[in-house]
């Protein structure tokens, strides 16, 4: 069953309670969280303190995905926020295996991702050690950016790497996501779809999750 991660960052951050209760009802599996520095990516988010409060309202596992530089300086904090999942990108991080150490050390899911110009291969020695791979399917900052053909191929290939070495990590794909392209992914192999702008923008967003989910 593919599951679904709404993104967060094109909820109403006036009415966050209201939408994180429509998740709460939804058939959503998780919810994704962008934290960005205005350094690693050109934008700025939120942090853990609304991470924080997003937990004691969340019924859904939060899944925090780190668009900063130097993520391994945060790992207590991302733990005390509540995240289930603690996602840094492969390119922030000058010693990936020991911070994919501290993740699982801190009680937390071990998730990696790649930007769209980065190679699956680059992952080929820490797969088996990781429980989430996320392919970026745009270029990570901004929501509603177009979606990128090449993530499909991407997709194929890194399926095949987690196979042949030997990792239980699921695929997750975020970035243009919606129900022509969800489709396409979950035939390539992804196991998770990041929506955000197609969610949150739709007249019924939990209609659309149900869509999404029925992709798998």
């Amino acid at each position: 069953m593919i599951q679904i991660s709404p993104s967060l960052l094109s909820a109403n951050f006036l009415n966050l309670e209201r939408d994180i209760e429509m998740l709460n009802e939804s058939e959503a599996d998780m919810l994704h969280l962008d934290v960005m520095d205005g350094v690693f990516v050109p934008n700025i988010s939120f942090g853990f303190p609304v991470i924080k409060s997003i937990s004691t309202l969340s019924q859904k596992p939060l899944d925090v995905h780190l668009m900063i530089v130097d993520p391994g300086r945060y790992v207590s904090q991302v733990r005390d926020s509540g995240a289930a999942i603690m996602n840094v990108h492969y390119e922030a991080c000058t010693h990936l295996h020991r911070v994919v150490q501290q993740i699982k050390g801190a009680g937390m899911k071990a998730a990696v991702t790649l930007n769209p110009a980065t190679p699956v291969c680059m992952l080929e020695d820490i797969a088996a050690d990781l429980d989430m791979i996320l392919l970026m399917s745009v270029n990570p900052g901004f929501g509603g950016q177009k979606f990128i053909p090449n993530t499909l191929k991407k997709t194929r290939q890194l399926k095949e790497l987690i196979e042949r070495t030997g990792s239980h990590a699921t695929i997750e794909i975020d970035g243009g996501v919606n129900l022509e392209t969800g489709a396409e992914l979950v035939s390539a192999g992804a196991d998770i779809l990041v929506a955000g702008n197609f969610v949150f923008s739709a007249e019924s967003p939990k209609d659309v999750i149900s869509q999404l989910k029925k992709l798998g």
